[in-house]
């Protein structure tokens, strides 16, 4: 079970407020490439399910996941999730031949669960979007500044995975509030404003 703090960033004017604030706790930038895939009908979406492919910093590494059951209350997420690592050449070539992934399953147990479990046996390639990630070493926590572009407009978020995440919450709240930066609750994922087609409203 993943567990993550979510704040979303109303605009680019925070999300670089929130950057400069972060600069002497910054750890690494991560370019991020996010594929998804689904049946003809949306077996796994349907289902609450996202099947994802993503490439980091121009295809040095990808990760193939699962994540399923999501749930994403007060600005807490939580959902499950199955990771692991592909080659990048081997994965980028399922974005012309999606239904390479469903021939893994003797050797990956994300494939074999999606045939298994939720019996897709035909996959097409929905698409995806970029996301610019700032990695922040800070208080002990590791914070997660995203610029997530979409076909339809740019995405800020704050994120933090946490085993404690109400008293992390809080500590991040705290360091938004003192400095002025406006932020609100996370209500959908990315995947969700992807599918939906449009940014969140508020």
């Amino acid at each position: 079970m993943e567990v993550e703090v979510k704040l979303r960033l109303p605009n680019s004017q925070s999300h670089q407020k929130l950057s400069n604030l972060l600069s002497p706790f910054h750890t690494t930038t991560l370019i991020q490439e996010n594929i998804f895939f689904d049946t003809p009908t949306t077996t796994l979406a349907v289902s609450n399910a996202a099947l994802r492919l993503r490439f980091y910093n121009l295809d040095s590494y990808a990760v193939l996941s699962l994540k399923s059951k999501p749930e994403l209350t007060q600005g807490i997420s939580r959902v499950e999730e199955h990771e692991e690592p592909i080659d990048p050449s081997l994965a980028r070539s399922f974005l012309t031949d999606p239904n390479g992934l469903l021939g893994l399953s003797n050797k990956s147990q994300i494939m074999e669960k999606v045939k298994g479990e939720f019996g897709v046996d035909e996959l097409i390639c929905l698409g995806g979007f970029k996301n610019v990630r700032g990695v922040y070493d800070w208080k002990g926590l590791k914070l997660e500044v995203d610029e997530t572009v979409y076909d339809f407009g740019v995405c800020y978020e704050i994120e933090c995975e946490s085993k404690e995440p109400e008293r992390d919450q809080e500590l991040i709240e705290g360091l938004l509030i003192e400095n002025g930066i406006d932020f609100v609750y996370s209500d959908i994922n990315k995947f969700g404003v992807f599918m939906s087609g449009k940014l969140p409203s508020k």
